[in-house]
C-alpha cells in the first residue's frame, strides 16, 4: 500500500513538473518568434510541428517502451526532450526549431505514455475516476503555472529556455525514485478509422473540431498578444485564465451533458464558441479586461468539445471498446491539431489582423454546429435516450494510455 501510494504522489509530482515545463516552452517559443520578426505562416507551421511530432510519437514510443523498459524509456525521452529546450535558445532558425519542436511532440507523447501506463497499472478500478480525474487536473494546473512563469526573467535572454530544461529534466527525479515492478502497456485492439465514424461521426468530427481549436489556442494566442501590443504580464494571465477556466468548467458542462442529449449539448457548445468568436473578431479590440474577461468565457467552452465528443462516442459503442475507440477519437483530435497553427496562421495571414484568429476559431465551430443539426435533423446519427448515456469524464488529449483509466472502460477478462 505504501509503495502505491508513493507511485501515485511520484507521478502526480512528475506529471505537474512537466506540464509546467511544457506550458512554459510553447508559450514562450511562439512570442520569441513573433517578438524575432517571423511570419504568422511561418510560426504557425514550426508550432505545428509540435503536434505532428506527438503524431508520430503516437507510432514510435510504444515500440521503445516495450524494447527498454519504461524507466529507460523515460529517461531516453526526458533526456531528449531536456536537450530540445536548451538547444532552442543557442539559435534562432526556423528549421531549427521546427525540428526540434518534432522531436519535442515525438518524446512528450513518450513521456505521457510513461506516466500514464504507471498510473494505470497502481489504480484499481474503484478509484480510476478519481485519479483520471487528479491527473487531469493536476495537467491543467501544470500548464497554468507554466504561464506565469514567462514573467521571471527576459524573455529575450537564454533564462528562459534554462527554466524550461530544468523543469524537463527535473520530472525524471520523481519517476526514476519510484520503487515498483514495471507496468505494462495495456493493450488496445485496433479499431478502423472508418469504423468509428460511421458509428459515431459526431465523435470523430468532434474531436477533430477540438483539436484545430485547442492547438491554434496554445500555438498562436501568444503571437496574437505580442501583434495587438500587449505585454508580457498580460499574455501570461490572457493564457492563464483561459486554461483554469476551462478547468474550473469541466464539470459544469459535464453535469449538463449528463442530463441533456450530447448531441444538442455539442451543438449548443460550438454555436457559442462560434458566436462569441465572431463577437470578438469585431468587438474585442476594446480593453485589455475586456479580451481577458471574453478569454475566459472562451475557455470554459473551447476545452468542453473534446470530453463531451469522446463521452457522445462511449454512448454509441460498448464499455469493452472504450479504450481502442478513445484511441482512434485522440488520433482524429491529433491530426486537426497538426493542421490548426498552419490552416489558422494562414486565416490570419490572409484578413490581414491577428483577430483573423477569431475567425479562424468561428468557422471551425460554425461548421461543426451545422454538421451536428443536419445530421440530427436528418436522422443520420442515433439519439441515445439521457438516461442511457455514459457518464461525462474529464479529459485532456496525452496519450491513449490515459483512456485505460477512465472508469467507463470496461477490464477485459482477467484483468483487475
Amino acid at each position: 500500500m505504501a509503495n502505491t501510494i508513493g507511485a501515485f504522489g511520484a507521478l502526480f509530482t512528475a506529471t505537474i513538473i512537466l506540464l509546467t515545463g511544457s506550458g512554459l516552452l510553447s508559450t514562450l517559443l511562439s512570442t520569441r518568434m513573433a517578438l524575432a520578426g517571423f511570419s504568422t505562416a511561418t510560426s504557425g507551421l514550426v508550432l505545428s510541428c509540435y503536434f505532428s511530432g506527438l503524431l508520430a510519437g503516437s507510432f514510435l514510443c510504444h515500440r521503445l517502451i516495450q524494447r527498454v523498459g519504461h524507466i529507460r524509456a523515460f529517461t531516453v525521452f526526458a533526456a531528449t526532450t531536456t536537450a530540445a529546450a536548451l538547444l532552442h535558445g543557442l539559435y534562432l532558425s526556423a528549421w531549427f526549431w521546427g525540428a526540434l519542436r518534432f522531436f519535442s511532440g515525438t518524446t512528450s507523447f513518450g513521456l505521457f505514455m510513461v506516466i500514464e501506463s504507471w498510473l494505470n497499472e497502481c489504480t484499481e478500478p474503484h478509484f480510476r475516476g478519481r485519479i483520471f480525474s487528479i491527473y487531469m487536473t493536476l495537467s491543467y494546473l501544470g500548464i497554468g503555472i507554466g504561464q506565469q512563469l514567462l514573467n521571471v526573467a527576459d524573455i529575450q535572454g537564454p533564462d528562459l529556455f534554462v527554466i524550461s530544461g530544468i523543469l524537463f529534466a527535473l520530472c525524471l527525479v520523481p519517476v526514476s525514485a519510484t520503487e515498483g515492478v514495471h507496468p505494462r502497456l495495456p493493450e488496445t485492439k485496433p479499431y478502423h478509422f472508418m469504423t468509428i465514424f460511421r458509428k459515431s461521426p459526431l465523435g470523430m468530427l468532434g474531436s477533430m473540431a477540438a483539436g484545430l481549436t485547442n492547438s491554434a489556442f496554445y500555438a498562436l494566442t501568444p503571437l496574437f498578444c505580442t501583434q495587438i501590443g500587449l505585454t508580457l504580464h498580460q499574455l501570461s494571465w490572457i493564457m492563464t485564465t483561459t486554461v483554469f477556466s476551462g478547468l474550473a468548467a469541466q464539470w459544469v458542462i459535464g453535469s449538463l451533458s449528463d442530463r441533456f442529449d450530447r448531441t444538442v449539448v455539442l451543438s449548443v457548445i460550438a454555436t457559442a464558441i462560434a458566436g462569441f468568436s465572431a463577437v470578438m473578431f469585431i468587438g474585442g479590440r476594446h480593453s485589455f479586461g475586456a479580451l481577458l474577461a471574453g478569454m475566459g468565457v472562451f475557455g470554459t467552452m473551447m476545452f468542453a468539445v473534446y470530453p463531451v465528443a469522446v463521452a457522445r462516442a462511449h454512448d454509441i459503442f460498448g464499455g469493452q471498446d472504450a479504450v481502442a475507440v478513445s484511441a482512434g477519437l485522440l488520433f482524429a483530435y491529433s491530426i486537426g491539431a497538426s493542421m490548426s497553427p498552419i490552416v489558422a496562421s494562414g486565416v490570419m495571414t490572409l484578413m490581414g489582423t491577428p483577430f483573423g484568429l477569431f475567425a479562424f476559431w468561428c468557422m471551425v465551430n460554425a461548421a461543426l454546429a451545422g454538421i451536428t443539426l443536419y445530421l440530427r435533423k436528418r436522422e443520420k446519427i442515433d439519439i441515445v435516450p439521457v438516461e442511457e448515456q455514459v457518464a461525462f469524464v474529464p479529459m485532456k488529449s496525452t496519450s491513449p494510455v490515459a483512456t485505460a483509466m477512465d472508469p467507463r472502460t470496461e477490464p477485459e477478462p482477467g484483468n483487475p
